[in-house]
């Protein structure tokens, strides 16, 4: 005798059960995995031509007068254009400078674990006052940086397309003569022509706070030397000078390496504006007059139908950097007593799809502060977000799960180990993925910015990756879109969703 049908019940309740396990095992019962929509554009399959490299002459990235008096300093917020460096690449597809892009950013990585497990640190000053923006652009090609702003450096001023770097201190720019440099967009500093510039003597404090410097025994002269991970290089006198921002607004006796001797993957940036915690830095430098807090927004580096305009954005220093407390999620910062120049923070955990992932443990992500490993900083110059192994594995797992849906793509991209075939498609559901940091700050991320296009085919990594280097980073990818206000005097660090 054959047994009776199952009742309607028991039907619905086994068509649940099967909706959960496909919805994968981070989801809760009752609980429906979250989506957004991503907008599936391929790389461009043509040679980038850098339109933005032409423009980088024109005024429309440097406004205001470079001559203005010292007045204009006085102003409460000054800022500065971002743009990513992708646009002063030439004659090269999106796909090799992304390609290029990963193994620098490899490399940077590796340089920053080292240091953050070993070196000592250095003391800062406090102080207060008001501030300025300065405009950032982008462009890709090579570098230890990813955006770049433009700045005046001297009297009169030379305009300079400088690096922004969170993860280093010293300010330095190429100077003439040059033993031995690289092609750099715009005129060269010649610090014989300016009538500020003024040489660092060597018994002077300034000196003595270098992490590499040198004495030129016949001038008198401080020296200094910095190397990158990727073997880049600048050496030459230490100095101070004045360096003009957008609208005139004029910042005297800033210490900054003058570089004779530079190499390396620099191409188009005449420098580096170090933004990093250490005494060196330029927010430090300037903590006394302007306080020490700066913000910036990091425009999409992939928008390639954007306009100039629409591709850049700004990095503002001083009161205006902080803006209404209300529209930004804050998390204090953490410091490292062996490593000054990171910005760390406490990353509590990470969600995909509305829920938090387990194996994402706080431990996993914590900073030792007797040995100095761990924690988790935020760079402008690393690309891709990495995280403790343990923690990363468990984040892809869980993304894979609820994205379930979508094609694997056979095999990975350079450090990228999850990737998906989206050839044909425009628009795709992907699973939300939200960071969870101390103090209840969140930052939830567009889904450009960890599903990013790899080749001119349609495929589509996962923008993270497992580190064994100790400190975890999150990187430029992961900021894109938001305002990041780094309030050095307030010792948090915030996130402004749409702060572009």
């Amino acid at each position: 005798m054959a047994p009776p049908p199952p009742s309607l019940a028991s039907s619905a309740a086994l068509l649940l059960l099967l909706l959960l396990l496909a919805a994968g095992p981070h989801a809760a019962v009752g609980e429906a995995v979250r989506y957004q929509t991503l907008v599936a554009t391929p790389l461009s399959p043509h040679p980038y031509t850098a339109p933005a490299s032409a423009a980088v002459e024109d005024d429309d990235l440097f406004q205001g007068s470079l001559a203005a008096d010292e007045g204009a300093a006085a102003a409460a917020t000054v800022g500065l254009r971002v743009v990513h460096r992708d646009d002063f690449a030439v004659n090269a597809t999106a796909a090799e400078l992304l390609a290029h892009r990963l193994k620098r950013d490899s490399k940077r990585a590796s340089r920053i674990s080292a240091a953050a497990g070993g070196a000592a640190a250095n003391g800062t000053r406090g102080g207060g006052g008001s501030g300025f923006v300065a405009p950032v652009v982008s462009g890709l090609a090579q570098g230890s940086g990813e955006y770049f702003t433009k700045i005046g450096v001297g009297t009169p001023a030379t305009a300079a397309l400088m690096v922004l770097d969170t993860g280093s201190d010293v300010v330095w720019l190429q100077c003439a003569p040059c033993r031995r440099c690289y092609d750099q967009s715009g005129q060269m500093f010649d610090p014989r022509a300016s009538h500020s510039y003024g040489a660092v003597d060597c018994a002077a404090p300034l000196c003595r706070r270098l992490d590499s410097g040198g004495c030129d025994l016949r001038r008198k002269a401080c020296l200094y030397q910095v190397a990158y991970g990727d073997g880049s290089v600048t050496a030459g006198d230490f100095a101070t000078e004045t360096l003009t921002f957008a609208g005139g607004a004029r910042v005297p006796r800033v210490a900054l390496g003058c570089g004779h001797d530079n190499e390396g993957l620099f191409v188009a940036a005449a420098g580096l504006l170090g933004l990093g915690r250490g005494s060196l830095s330029f927010p430090t430098q300037i903590s006394r007059r302007f306080g020490r807090s700066f913000s910036y927004c990091l425009v999409d580096r992939t928008s390639s139908s954007a306009s100039t305009t629409s591709r850049s954005s700004t990095v503002t220093f001083g009161s205006g950097a902080v803006g209404p407390s209300a529209a930004a999620s804050f998390t204090p910062m953490v410091k490292n007593p062996r490593m000054e120049t990171f910005y760390y923070v406490q990353l509590m955990g990470i969600s995909v799809g509305g829920a938090r992932v387990p194996g994402v443990a706080e431990s996993d992500l914590r900073l030792d502060p007797s040995t100095g490993r761990g924690g988790v900083i935020v760079d402008s110059g690393t690309s891709v977000t990495r995280l403790a192994r343990p923690a990363y594995a468990a984040l892809r797992d869980a993304f894979r799960a609820a994205a379930a849906g979508l094609r694997l793509s056979p095999g990975g991209f350079s450090l990228f180990d999850t990737c998906y075939d989206l050839s044909g498609l425009k628009v795709v559901k992907v699973p939300t993925v939200s960071m969870h940091f101390a103090g209840g700050a969140e930052a939830a991320l567009p889904p450009e910015n960890y599903l990013i296009p790899v080749d001119s085919r349609g495929t589509f990594c996962f923008a993270f990756a497992g580190t064994d280097g100790g400190v975890s980073i999150i990187g430029n990818i992961q900021q894109q879109g938001f305002r990041v206000v780094f309030d050095g005097d307030g010792q948090r660090l915030g996130f402004v969703p749409k702060g572009c």
